[in-house]
């Protein structure tokens, strides 16, 4: 290979693809953690090196020209390849001081990641902990984070999985809501009941009816995606929300709605990538936590 032919830098081709992948110069700045007149020059820097025009500004975000589209698979191939160089180099750390992200949904990192995340930095100080708290399944692949509890088994065959336990759901409510409303006594009552919903797509709905409640979209006159945000709601008797035993048992303001309904079960996965699996950093990590969220 003549790599006098290489003529641009590795750093200003991340910055066009986390530009392209986040849509715009600040998302990319965020994602990358620098300011965004660096982000903006590294991007110039590039189509110079090129001679190519890679975006188009339209009104507040940034579009692909043609060129940036031929050259996006390219970069995209070389982001993943340096992924794997880090994780490949992440698994062979035989230190359990460092970083660690863990990610896990907004009522899990809420509810049970603090006690965990104290517990390790009691056991390993010189583990900095990281929590991403999101509903959304972050790619570990592209280490956005380290460890994840999921509610599925991932499919990728770079990715390992061990199955923790089967968590519980139950509906809840508080009394305002009782008061307000009424206290449903049997499946058929929940027909009138109101429901804190997560979106406008069918999704819950559908979940809801296939347990036998035959409930409607007027059952869900309020919305809200935030897990954290609809307890609140919930404890404030707004209505009727689904939430893991352990969470709605412990709270005093709130109780089961038709206590003897079977809960839904809820898979509880935890996920990391094979390579790191080998870091002795990684496996206390993940250890601890399987051992602590298991006894739940």
């Amino acid at each position: 290979m003549d790599w006098r032919a290489v003529q641009f830098d590795w750093n200003r081709a991340r910055a066009f693809l986390v530009t392209a992948e986040e849509g715009s110069l600040s998302a990319a700045a965020r994602a990358l953690g620098m300011a965004q007149p660096t982000l903006g020059r590294q991007v110039s820097a590039l189509e110079e090196e090129l001679g190519v025009v890679l975006f188009e500004r339209v009104g507040r975000g940034l579009t692909l020209t043609p060129g940036g589209l031929e050259l996006l698979d390219h970069v995209r191939a070389m982001g993943d390849a340096a992924g794997r160089v880090s994780l490949s180099a992440g698994g062979q750390t035989q230190s359990v001081e460092g970083s660690i992200c863990i990610t896990a949904s907004e009522i899990y990192s809420a509810y049970l990641l603090p006690p965990i995340v104290a517990r390790l930095r009691r056991e390993a100080p010189g583990i900095e902990v990281e929590v991403v708290a999101s509903n959304a399944a972050v790619d570990l692949r592209r280490r956005e984070a380290d460890i994840a509890i999921r509610s599925f088994r991932p499919t990728q065959p770079d990715l390992i999985a061990r199955k923790v336990r089967d968590d519980h759901a139950r509906f809840y409510a508080s009394e305002a809501y009782f008061t307000r409303v009424g206290r449903p006594e049997r499946v058929e009552d929940l027909r009138d009941a109101e429901f804190i919903g997560f979106d406008r797509t069918p999704v819950m709905m559908d979940g809801l009816n296939r347990m036998g409640l035959e409930v409607k979209a007027r059952n869900f006159p309020v919305l809200c995606a935030n897990h954290i945000v609809q307890w609140r709601l919930v404890r404030e008797g707004v209505g009727i929300g689904m939430f893991p035993e352990a969470v709605g048992d412990a709270e005093p303001g709130v109780e089961r709605v038709l206590p003897d309904l079977a809960p839904m079960e809820i898979p509880m996965w935890l996920t990391t990538h094979r390579e790191l699996n080998s870091s002795r950093r990684v496996r206390l990590v993940f250890d601890l936590m399987f051992g602590m969220l298991a006894r739940r």
